[in-house]
């Protein structure tokens, strides 16, 4: 539906072969924008665009709503609708988009759409960044990874999101070489107060200083949460201490809440 309106008559790339027989969406969607921070100078380094409902219900309410034969059209239909908004809204900062490795059939196909509707919408393509959720079973490793290099070779940062809970781990890093790790929120909650995750974040703060992937720490909500992992060497951070994600909304950080954590 929403392809179609946005692209009109304006020709479109013509799909694979494997995505061709997808199920169109029969809903709408909306997108929400959460802030992500760089802590060494204070600023916004992006904003990730989460999926909504038509009156701002949460991604869960979305998902529940995809069918198998509809994961093609609703990537798609995400991506489109991310930067089109974005565009819209004056983004210049980093966009973050979550993707669905199994719902990419021919990276340098399925592409396509994207970055006619960045280009159509004006929105710098350099600053696209795709974040691969670990929670998806990835059902052919090295098809993904070709996604990630494909991606980068096209100027795309990558990102692998919720590291540390689904399916994989550390392999993931040694498969996709991603240039983020987004840490998930299960290792961040009340890290300060736990040494056995101040362990392994540190840990895998040390593996991506060497590897060259530099760690986001997602789902930061407290003050002590934020300096710990400071203290950890991390710069990045999304999460409701920052802001929570705003309905077709670029918020931006309180300087009481820089004022706060300086204290």
């Amino acid at each position: 539906m929403y392809l179609h309106q946005f692209f009109g008559q304006t020709p479109t790339p013509r799909a694979c072969a494997s995505c061709e027989g997808d199920q169109r969406l029969d809903f709408e969607v909306r997108m929400a924008f959460q802030p992500i921070v760089d802590a060494r100078d204070r600023t916004i380094y992006g904003y990730e665009a989460l999926v909504r409902t038509v009156d701002g219900g949460g991604a869960g309410e979305v998902l529940a709503r995809v069918q198998p034969e509809q994961l093609y059209r609703f990537d798609q239909t995400c991506r489109v609708k991310a930067i089109v908004t974005a565009a819209g809204l004056g983004l210049r900062e980093r966009l973050f988009i979550n993707f669905f490795p199994n719902a990419v059939y021919q990276p340098e196909t399925c592409i396509r759409l994207t970055l006619q509707a960045a280009q159509m919408s004006g929105f710098p393509t350099d600053k696209l960044v795709f974040e691969a959720a670990e929670s998806e079973q990835v059902t052919d490793q090295a098809h993904v990874s070709r996604i990630f290099r494909d991606y980068r070779n096209r100027g795309f940062q990558t990102a692998i999101d919720d590291f540390g809970a689904g399916y994989a781990g550390l392999s993931s890093l040694v498969a996709f070489q991603p240039d983020l790790i987004k840490l998930d929120m299960g290792l961040v909650r009340g890290i300060d107060a736990d040494p056995v995750r101040q362990a392994i974040v540190a840990g895998v703060t040390g593996i991506g200083n060497r590897v060259g992937s530099t760690l986001l720490a997602e789902g930061v909500e407290t003050a002590d949460e934020y300096r710990t992992l400071r203290g950890l060497g991390i710069d990045l951070f999304q999460g409701y201490l920052f802001g929570r994600p705003a309905l077709e909304r670029l918020d931006v950080v309180p300087d009481a809440t820089w004022a706060s954590l300086a204290a």
